[in-house]
């Protein structure tokens, strides 16, 4: 790929192709395992509770091991904005944990960071997300785990590298 602007629309395509995705989990017309179709075979995911899932397959069992009991229980991410810059691209969104009494919404804002390889694939995606807010957000709505919840691992990998044959897309524009 070597014009800047052709990169940044295909990654913001194949972006907005993910949320839509994500969106139709959330209503309970796709699974969390779909999620994976969109990173490269050597892709790296990292989730600020269970740390870095590397490789499609993995990310693939990652999602569907690490949404049980959140998924089709209240907790939903509606994106709020995306921009992108040649390869990388910002996304803020919000972790909806579930309606409050009032009406209102448990809401914890998050961001990703995602490095496009081409070929409408991601290789990166880096979460970030306030875990002691949502520890409070928790204990504030009294939540309680469902029986198919799964733990985050105790001791998580925090590697944040990109995938080696990627990681050329970190040092700057690569037109």
């Amino acid at each position: 790929m070597n014009n800047k602007n052709q990169v940044e629309r295909e990654a913001l395509d194949t972006y907005e192709r993910f949320v839509a995705l994500r969106d139709s989990i959330d209503a309970g017309t796709a699974g969390w395992h779909q999620m994976a179709d969109f990173f490269t075979e050597d892709g790296v995911y990292i989730d600020p509770a269970w740390g870095r899932q590397e490789g499609r397959e993995t990310m693939r069992e990652f999602f569907v091991k690490s949404m049980a009991g959140l998924t089709g229980y209240g907790w939903t991410t509606p994106e709020r904005w995306t921009m992108v810059d040649g390869h990388r691209l910002v996304s803020h969104w919000d972790q909806v944990l579930g309606e409050k009494p009032d009406g209102g919404q448990w809401v914890v804002p998050g961001l990703s960071i995602l490095y496009y390889a081409g070929d409408g694939l991601f290789c990166y995606s880096h979460d970030y997300l306030n875990m002691t807010l949502i520890g409070e957000t928790l204990k504030a709505m009294a939540w309680q785990p469902p029986p198919e919840f799964n733990m985050p691992p105790a001791k998580p990998d925090w590697d944040t590298h990109l995938p080696a044959a990627w990681s050329h897309l970190c040092d700057g524009p690569n037109f």
